[in-house]
């Protein structure tokens, strides 16, 4: 399908992918700044900070092309039971939208808390999460070069989808490590299918995401450290996606680092037969500052390497975070991850 006007590029992918018999769906919504609140890609994370932590998140991606995503999150979590810590808790709200297709979601988090130490510096954690997303198609926005296009909704569909997460979290005071598998309910059922329309025709459909992450902390000299880590996200469909960051950490209160985000080949997929994608993606520049003890500001930059950098200007994500004052004196290590 050819679309009218070259602002459209980015429609034109979401359809080309979107209209064929059986689809998939891209990477799942990832922000950059992930690595200062983990929540959003394993629900074993809820609770880490053992304090109550709300944070908003909104994200412009590849600003200057007309359509182009933009998202917004907000969520909460921390420990049900003060004095174990065992019980982590969670909800996230996010709304996402890109172009004609819009995704609203809700999720609750709970996370079982194992003590792994005397001194209690240690955890392993299990999480689960439940909840569902509202996908929705407003054909009206679609421009087509030949008028009606009988496999285009004429206006808005939309679906609801349950859906589960699990995860599996475990940190100590110098290195974490965590996997999570997203979209349990998509595969091979019909829950996975979305806006079937009269042609029969699958407009869009969801994929399972498998992610990987880990990351240390190392003292470089008295307040100053250093927090390298790694993410890997698998969707079995498309390009396994690899991020390697560092952050440079100033007396635990000024966070600065940059990311690198490519494709890498780990086994033959079909989507290889005869193309030859780029695995560039991005480079990234993010900062984390506390205004006060209680209260975060953080700012992400990314930089597109790929053949898309010559018809947009970057993405924007913005991050604030609250932490709510503990009722009870007690000492609480620094939550580096």
């Amino acid at each position: 399908m050819k679309l009218k006007r070259k602002r459209e590029w980015v429609l034109g992918i979401l359809m080309t992918v979107g209209c064929v018999k059986t689809s998939t769906a891209q990477q799942n919504i990832q922000f950059t700044q992930y690595i200062f609140n983990s929540l959003s890609i394993n629900p074993a994370y809820a609770g880490y900070k053992e304090e109550w932590f709300v944070q908003t998140a909104m994200r412009a991606q590849w600003v200057g092309i007309e359509g182009s995503p933009k998202t917004g999150q907000v969520s909460i979590d921390g420990v049900a039971d003060p004095d174990t810590k065992r019980m982590g808790l969670g909800l996230q709200i996010t709304a996402d939208k890109l172009g004609p297709q819009s995704v609203s979601s809700i999720y609750a988090n709970y996370a079982y808390r194992i003590q792994m130490d005397d001194d209690d510096t240690k955890r392993l954690s299990f999480g689960l999460a439940a909840g569902f997303a509202q996908y929705t198609l407003d054909g009206s926005m679609i421009n087509t070069v030949s008028g009606t296009d009988l496999a285009l909704p004429t206006g808005k569909i939309s679906d609801f989808v349950p859906d589960f997460r699990f995860g599996v979290y475990y940190y100590s005071p110098t290195w974490y490590a965590g996997a999570s598998v997203m979209d349990m309910l998509s595969g091979g059922n019909s829950r996975s299918v979305l806006f079937k329309n009269a042609l029969n025709t699958l407009n869009l459909g969801r994929t399972r995401h498998l992610y990987f992450m880990t990351g240390a902390m190392l003292n470089l000299s008295d307040g100053f450290m250093l927090r390298p880590s790694l993410l890997v996200k698998e969707d079995f469909k498309g390009p396994t996606s690899l991020d390697l960051n560092a952050m440079f950490i100033f007396g635990t209160q000024f966070w600065i680092g940059g990311s690198y985000r490519t494709g890498v080949k780990i086994w033959n997929k079909n989507y290889l037969a005869n193309q030859s994608l780029s695995n560039l993606n991005s480079l990234s520049a993010l900062a984390q500052v506390y205004v006060s003890e209680r209260i975060r500001i953080g700012y992400s930059y990314d930089y597109v390497i790929s053949q898309l950098s010559d018809v947009q200007n970057g993405s924007h994500e913005i991050t604030l975070g609250f932490t709510f004052p503990n009722k009870r004196d007690r000492y609480l290590s620094p939550r580096f991850f």
